[in-house]
């Protein structure tokens, strides 16, 4: 029979290994859920943002919009109103260069909160079977010990503490496989919405550089 303290620590690798996969599964459903949400944010300011008027519309419309893209559309705007004012090392360069880095910065700030989160899961994918392993393997040892001091090597004597000790594993492979299959999903649908993101950089950039400088000279 396992003495108190062995039987601690197999059982703390066991609530460990639960609260991994009460992790996984709360991170699973949140960030599922804002990932549904930012798609459709996304293809609704998409949407809206091509069939406005004029930039002015448009500008109006990324203030009230929510979504990667609207506040990537957002910063662009944002950075354009600020070329007139106070010349900084920030908006130093010609308009093209300045903006191209204002929306290359915010894209990565998107892609940074997409990204949070994705780390957890991997770390919990990578260490969950080792936690199940170690519950295994010192669960066995003890089981073993007691079977020696026991004198009896019988199926009914080895099979009770040897499945018990293998329940370990069970669960850390259990709490492993949805983590790695969720930290999968996550970076391929954070790779698609960068790819978004940026392709909608490019047409805004190419979008503004081509029109503002006529609304300037109509103006002047």
């Amino acid at each position: 029979m396992t003495s108190f303290s062995d039987s601690t620590i197999v059982n703390l690798a066991l609530i460990l290994l639960v609260l991994f996969s009460l992790v996984t599964w709360t991170m699973i459903f949140a960030k599922g859920w804002l990932q549904w949400r930012m798609r459709q944010d996304n293809q609704s300011f998409s949407n809206r943002f091509w069939q406005a008027a004029d930039l002015t519309a448009a500008s109006s419309l990324a203030k009230t919009a929510s979504g990667s893209l609207a506040n990537l559309a957002r910063s662009g705007f944002e950075t354009l109103g600020s070329l007139g004012e106070r010349k900084t090392l920030e908006n130093a360069g010609d308009r093209q260069a300045v903006l191209e880095r204002s929306l290359y910065q915010q894209v990565r700030r998107e892609q940074h909160k997409l990204e949070s989160g994705l780390m957890l899961l991997a770390s919990i994918g990578s260490t969950a079977p080792f936690v199940g392993l170690f519950g295994t393997v010192w669960g066995i040892m003890n089981a073993m010990e007691g079977i020696a001091r026991s004198g009896s090597a019988g199926l009914e004597v080895v099979a009770g503490p040897v499945g018990d000790a293998l329940l370990a594993t069970a669960i850390g492979i259990a709490a492993a496989i949805p983590a790695v299959l969720a930290y999968n999903y996550g970076v391929r649908t954070t790779r698609l919405n960068v790819a978004e993101m940026e392709r909608f950089a490019n047409d805004f950039m190419t979008l503004v550089c081509s029109q503002t400088p006529a609304q300037d000279k109509a103006q002047g």
